[in-house]
């Protein structure tokens, strides 16, 4: 806690916060320092009411001591409540004005104007939890000494109680001179002595009404009155004990992951102040691109900065874990909206992988020699080879090329895309490719890609030093076959009470229900298990289709495949349950049909996943005679490591599934399928699982670039 000052030192003093207000921009600045900012900027009257603050004893003369005459002075607080809700008029606006002024406050933090709105401070929050941040951090390191009283004659004594209502510090004897027995002052509640009194509860500027509700639209608390007024008409009002209870869990999950990599932080702070020392020094030498290094030196300093803050019990983590002490629902939410943006930004700068720049490697002895090499390294340079991002590349119904610079490399004003299929025969000659020029942004979306093919592909940059060397070569393969565009639909089969199906129609998530335990727990005599199945809203009735999906590693049971919509919607119309391996009502084995269907194709074709791994059959259709049972093949079947993405390719006039790895394209199982009827995608789970669809390439907003038509360069 003793190393987080920089976090309480008011942008316009430099010294601790005393009475801050939460502007607009989500920044603080004290009161005084405010008003006398607006007072700079022209505009007067516009500070705030000093009557809405209590009197204190101790500021007026006529109570500096026990043995003066006590006046009361005249609190028109009636009076002011009216003004301030909008009835008459008040400062800084003449009554029937029609264009209201509108008070602009220069930011110190953000260096940007803000608008107050035409009330300025006085429709402003007071930051009561910084104020009690500050409190305590002026407590744990003893500034200012002891607090004395306000109201002894001099020399004061020692202060031993405070009052919030009177607004002062007391001694025993002064306290009980200014609170005596058969008053209304009595009543008053002793506190321990302090520099800085606030009010009880963080209470409404327009109204000075209590805060009961958080305006999601407008970021902003408000009261009951607030709720009802017109300018909160529509807007989405969320209870102030839902936003404190999300913006703490935000908060301290945040938190929880930084204080959890400190190891981390402490690494890249070493290899930040490295880069800084080594910039430093080439800085001294490096006369010609002076401005350059004081650029990137004021960007290291703060990326350094920001990484001390997040070491434990400094800086901007130290504020944070004094914020999460706040009880105080209202005040917290007002603080912790402000402090979790930052906690974000630091959260993502910690999980990029290294600092922003690499130490550069040392220096020779002879710093003279070194002084050409530098020297050259001012005059342009063409880009180094991009580096193409293969966690981000795949073929799809499109191919998404995605590449980055090296760290240092100079900059590209525009890149050049070359590519080729490699399972076509080779040419005599030279290796033909094809080229797309002047290619802008460091992403783009390579249209009408041969199906069933495998391309390569490279990237180089250029800039007005000239071309720079080509990426290494990425290999690609395309789908087996046209890529089927559908959603998920929920009115077939999908039980609302465990399955949810998202916004988008391409995902869904199966919550395990009370069927399942009950399951366990009969699992030696028999159990019924419920399956829950979703269908993709559309149907193949000719040709070749392919689709991708990816299943969560974490799910209990799930089936994905294919199946006639007729026999699917027949399957979940009927019977809800599914019974244990001692009886399959789509085996045929007790129906007594199965001599009858020993050569017909099953109207199903599944691939079983469960618990990370995918169950294969001993035989080719092994997988595709279960259905929706539970039943996939013999009992001498194998298991594989399921793939990050799943592909299913589905050949009508054949009547044959294939089931693919997506990312290698490598075979998984292939099963016989009747296609008699319409046949859609299908999805089954029994207990806890989801299942995500391949989005389209062709819905990324990247750059379109054609592969049609292309000219074949050398």
């Amino acid at each position: 806690m003793k190393n987080m000052e920089k976090e309480l030192l008011c942008p316009v003093c430099q010294e601790m916060y005393k009475q801050p207000l939460v502007l607009p921009c989500t920044h603080n600045v004290c009161q005084a320092c405010a008003r006398e900012v607006l007072g700079q900027q022209g505009y007067v009257g516009h500070g705030g009411d000093p009557s809405s603050e209590p009197t204190s004893p101790a500021s007026t003369p006529s109570t500096r001591s026990p043995r003066l005459s006590r006046r009361t002075l005249p609190k028109p607080e009636r009076l002011d409540r009216l003004l301030k809700s909008g009835f008459g008029t008040y400062p800084g606006r003449k009554r029937g004005a029609l264009h209201p002024q509108v008070i602009m406050f220069p930011c110190p933090a953000c260096q940007g104007d803000v608008e107050l709105g035409e009330r300025g401070l006085a429709g402003l929050f007071r930051n009561l939890t910084l104020e009690r941040v500050v409190e305590r951090y002026r407590q744990s390191v003893s500034v200012g000494g002891s607090i004395l009283c306000q109201l002894c004659k001099p020399p004061p004594l020692e202060a031993t109680k405070g009052c919030t209502e009177c607004r002062a510090t007391f001694c025993n004897e002064c306290f009980k001179l200014f609170h005596p027995w058969g008053t209304q002052k009595a009543q008053h509640e002793p506190t321990l002595p302090t520099l800085s009194f606030r009010p009880k509860g963080l209470m409404c500027p327009d109204h000075k009404e209590e805060v009961t509700h958080y305006c999601k639209t407008c970021q902003r608390l408000v009261c009951q009155l607030c709720r009802v007024r017109r300018t909160h008409s529509g807007h989405k009002i969320t209870p102030v004990l839902s936003a404190y209870q999300a913006l703490k869990d935000k908060l301290t999950k945040s938190l929880t992951y930084i204080l959890g990599n400190q190891d981390t932080v402490q690494t890249q702070i070493c290899e930040l102040e490295e880069t800084l020392r080594h910039t430093e020094k080439r800085a001294s030498l490096l006369q010609a691109v002076e401005e350059c290094q004081q650029e990137r030196l004021a960007r290291l300093g703060a990326q350094l900065q920001e990484h001390r803050s997040l070491l434990d019990g400094s800086g901007l983590v130290g504020y944070a874990q004094e914020v999460l002490k706040e009880t105080d629902q209202p005040c917290f939410v007002q603080a912790a909206k402000q402090l979790h943006n930052r906690i974000a930004r630091a959260t993502e700068a910690l999980q990029m992988s290294g600092p922003a720049a690499t130490p550069p490697s040392a220096l020779p002895a002879d710093v003279g020699r070194e002084i050409p090499r530098l020297t050259r390294l001012s005059l342009p340079t063409v880009p180094e080879a991009p580096v193409i991002d293969t966690q981000r590349t795949f073929a799809y119904d499109q191919i998404f090329l995605c590449w980055r610079l090296p760290p240092h490399s100079p900059p590209a004003w525009h890149y050049t895309i070359e590519f080729r299929r490699t399972d076509v025969p080779a040419q005599p000659g030279p290796t033909h490719w094809q080229r797309r020029e002047e290619v802008r942004g460091t992403s783009a979306l390579l249209e009408n890609p041969d199906i069933g093919s495998v391309y390569v592909l490279r990237v180089r940059g250029c800039n007005k030093a000239g071309y720079g060397e080509y990426s290494e070569d990425v290999h690609l393969h395309t789908p087996p076959a046209p890529v089927l565009h559908f959603f998920l639909d929920g009115r077939w089969g999908a039980s609302r009470e465990r399955l949810a199906i998202s916004k988008d129609q391409r995902a869904v998530r199966s919550v395990p229900g009370l069927p399942l335990l009950l399951a366990a727990e009969r699992l030696l005599t028999g159990c019924h298990l419920s399956v829950d199945v979703v269908l993709g809203d559309v149907a193949v009735t000719q040709g070749r289709s392919y689709w991708a999906c990816a299943v969560d590693p974490a799910s209990y049971l799930v089936k994905v495949g294919v199946g006639l919509e007729s026999k699917l919607q027949e399957s979940f119309q009927g019977a809800a349950d599914v019974i244990s391996p001692r009886y399959d009502p789509d085996s045929g084995h007790d129906s007594g049909a199965e001599d009858a269907t020993v050569e017909a194709s099953p109207p199903f074709a599944f691939l079983t996943i469960g618990m990370g791994k995918i169950l294969l059959g001993a035989g080719a259709g092994a997988g595709a005679s279960a259905g929706l049972t539970g039943r996939d093949g013999p009992a001498a079947g194998c298991t594989v490591p399921l793939p990050p993405r799943l592909g299913i390719c589905l050949d009508y006039e054949q009547g044959r599934v294939s089931f693919l790895d997506a990312v290698s394209f490598r075979g998984l199982l292939e099963c016989p399928l009747d296609c008699s009827g319409p046949v859609c995608p299908a999805f089954c789970f029994i207990g806890g699982g989801a299942v995500q669809l391949q989005e389209p390439v062709g819905t990324k907003p990247e750059r379109k670039v054609t592969i049609g038509g292309f000219a074949k360069l050398d």
